[in-house]
């Protein structure tokens, strides 16, 4: 899971993004330091913890990778601020290395592929577009909660009535300089290890 901290482009805020809601129908209530923006039925939509620097450690900057430590920290001031809300995040680590163990044609459109993927620890089952995909590879998996560097965050989806858990990523998806301009996904070479997390 990761927040955003910008210190020099909007302040001592921390921005932690918990889900997609109508921008036009949110809601907020201040407690203390942090903010808690809802939408319209009360979801979560994430939080703002301003004078971030005097509650949390953060020695970085732009997208920061929640730790135990750091959302023990969170914890704590939530707690000191009477805001009852649960913040058991999962800290398990989204975008890994996967190993593409079986490709298959996609029942209902000729230009997707099934793809069975491992992932380390879990096989997940991901429709995916790209003409390069093939089995024997080795991809770099979006798993289900994952936020790409777009803002879009992976849920459980169906495609064409085909079940996909997850999104096997190109270069330009996951925001990486001199992205090729030709459709595809990223293929590993042999370095990298299956289930290991994939660091951009």
């Amino acid at each position: 899971m990761d927040v955003f901290y910008n210190p020099n482009g909007i302040g001592n805020v921390l921005i932690v993004p918990l889900g997609n809601g109508n921008r036009y129908e949110v809601d907020h209530e201040n407690v203390g330091d942090v903010t808690k923006i809802t939408d319209n039925e009360g979801k979560v939509l994430g939080y703002n913890i301003f004078n971030a620097s005097q509650y949390l450690d953060l020695d970085s900057s732009g997208k920061v990778e929640v730790t135990e430590s750091l959302l023990n920290q969170m914890k704590n001031l939530f707690e000191k601020n009477g805001l009852n809300d649960s913040l058991d995040f999962d800290l398990s680590p989204k975008f890994v290395v996967g190993y593409v163990k079986e490709k298959a044609p996609h029942e209902n459109a000729d230009k997707l592929s099934v793809c069975q993927v491992d992932t380390g620890g879990e096989k997940l089952q991901i429709v995916c577009g790209a003409p390069n995909v093939d089995s024997g590879q080795k991809v770099v998996v979006a798993k289900v909660g994952a936020t790409m560097p777009s803002g879009l965050r992976i849920k459980p989806t169906e495609l064409r009535g085909v079940a996909s858990n997850g999104m096997i990523c190109s270069q330009k998806e996951l925001g990486l300089p001199d992205a090729p301009k030709e459709k595809g996904i990223y293929v590993l070479d042999d370095s990298y290890s299956v289930g290991e997390p994939f660091k951009f």
